[in-house]
């Protein structure tokens, strides 16, 4: 039966793609002013709220990379422990 445990996934697997689209772009030097770069850009800092500058490295892509690139792997790493636990409360 597969019904919470793929909701939780998805969601988990969406914002940790935001989150890496974020990355993408920034590595990429988007345009900012560009009204889908800015989206992207204001999503994942609120998703990366609680990271961002958690680590502190003079390399400005590997600071990205912490930035925004740890908080997608928990995310996901989350969201998997959660999913398999409600599958396991049902069996």
């Amino acid at each position: 039966m597969r019904g919470i445990d793929s909701v939780i996934r998805t969601v988990a697997h969406v914002l940790a793609g935001i989150l890496v689209v974020w990355i993408a772009l920034d590595l990429l030097d988007a345009n900012r002013a560009n009204t889908v770069v800015g989206w992207f850009h204001s999503a994942a800092d609120w998703l990366a709220g609680w990271s961002i500058g958690l680590f502190d490295v003079a390399n400005q892509t590997f600071q990205v990379l912490l930035d925004y690139g740890i908080p997608a792997v928990v995310y996901v790493v989350i969201a998997n422990l959660v999913a398999s636990r409600a599958v396991a409360r049902r069996a």
